[in-house]
């Protein structure tokens, strides 16, 4: 059998790969198809763009209000349990938005998708964080945040395709498909992590002692990953909407714009997750959004389908520098004996920068117009670059990087 073979029939047969990669591949792509569908999706309902940013800000919302639920339902329930949990509501909400026909309904239904979404993800955090060693955590989050990309590169042309194939509600049903196929294969396949549940709640941890004891770290890089996400959830309302209302491009060529963007973010999971553990945190974070600055002003810029398609390539690139960063960078300053709730918080602060991405865009949309929200979301990419450069202390010089 050819080396290559046997490589790819060895990274196959590693216990994790059906039980815990493939389900997340699923719904990451399941999320991928949704990206260019959901603000064409809310333009259906209304032309203002105050209400669409109010609209899509709704699954964010759910999201803020979830991750502390979550990491306080990890000290209570298995790991496992949590995403089964999560990945329920998901697909349920996703089958209501297919049937959903007023404005509130939507809010309410995507609130709800936000809720279920906070406990998938901080849950497999929770997986991550517990499960590797320092050493090896950049590679590990960052082949993590790597899958994702792939699902989020295949997801919007599928997603695109059947929208203009059916209609702008056919990609949740297969949303909800997808998301069945990944609650299949967590529940018969994944092993939770040996934690003690019963040990953790004798220490009587509460979240307020956590925010308290930890309270600087929440301050200053909680404050430079509030503006990261900001930027980067920005990125999916602004070009959709961007590319419809401005250049008029479909729902088809809109998932292949995307798709692209996040093709080409796709390919530097790796070498990010790389730099994380041989350099340093701050040497993929640092760059990664100060690219991300420039492309947004770019966006704003754009005239036609080829320069949209070189901002948010450019933004794609530069997210994907930053591959896992956040997540590594949580699960870095987390306190061991009190992972779940601090990472619940740290969730939290990212979650709430995500949820003011389409509140911005809708609100300087619509008092000015939409290139002008490109401006606004850069500068939430400056400020992120700034805090994390000067403010933001280097985690790989504490814990200098053992060899496994």
């Amino acid at each position: 059998m050819p080396v290559y073979l046997q490589r790819a029939a060895s990274v196959l047969r590693h216990p994790l790969v059906f039980a815990f990669y493939l389900p997340s591949l699923l719904f990451s792509i399941s999320m991928g198809l949704i990206k260019p569908i959901l603000p064409l999706y809310a333009l259906d309902f209304t032309s203002s763009y105050g209400i669409i940013g109010i609209i899509l800000a709704g699954d964010a919302l759910g999201t803020v209000l979830g991750d502390i639920p979550a990491g306080i339902l990890l000290r209570r329930m298995r790991d496992k349990q949590v995403m089964v949990i999560g990945l329920g509501i998901v697909v349920f909400s996703m089958i209501m938005l297919y049937w959903a026909d007023t404005v509130l309904l939507v809010i309410l239904l995507l609130f709800l998708f936000g809720v279920g979404r906070a406990l998938f993800n901080v849950s497999t955090h929770m997986y991550l964080a517990a499960g590797v060693q320092f050493g090896n955590r950049g590679k590990a989050i960052a082949s993590y945040g790597g899958i994702g990309r792939i699902g989020n590169a295949i997801g919007p042309v599928i997603g695109g395709s059947v929208a203009t194939a059916f209609n702008l509600r056919a990609p949740f049903l297969v949303f909800a498909f997808l998301g069945l196929a990944a609650i299949t294969l967590v529940i018969l396949r994944l092993r939770s992590q040996d934690i003690d549940l019963k040990g953790q709640d004798q220490h009587h941890f509460s979240l307020r002692s956590t925010v308290k004891s930890n309270s600087r770290t929440f301050a200053v890089a909680g404050a430079g990953q509030l503006f990261a996400q900001m930027i980067r959830a920005g990125r999916n309302v602004i070009i959709p909407l961007y590319a419809a209302d401005v250049l008029g491009l479909d729902a088809q060529t809109i998932g292949i714009l995307i798709s692209i963007s996040w093709g080409l973010d796709m390919l530097l999971f790796y070498p990010a997750g790389w730099i994380m553990d041989n350099l340093g945190r701050k040497y993929a974070i640092v760059p990664s959004f100060v690219i991300q600055t420039v492309a947004m002003v770019m966006v704003a810029f754009s005239t036609d389908f080829a320069s949209l398609l070189i901002a948010s390539g450019l933004m794609g690139l530069g997210n994907g520098i930053s591959s896992g960063t956040m997540m590594t960078l949580g699960s870095d300053l987390a306190p061991p004996d009190s992972r779940g709730d601090f990472l619940g918080v740290w969730r939290l602060i990212g979650d709430v920068g995500a949820t003011g991405a389409p509140l911005v865009v809708g609100w300087v949309a619509g008092l000015v117009v939409l290139p002008a929200a490109a401006g606004a979301l850069s500068g939430a990419g400056i400020l992120a670059a700034l805090i994390f450069a000067f403010l933001v202390p280097e985690p790989l010089k504490k814990n200098p990087r053992k060899r496994i």
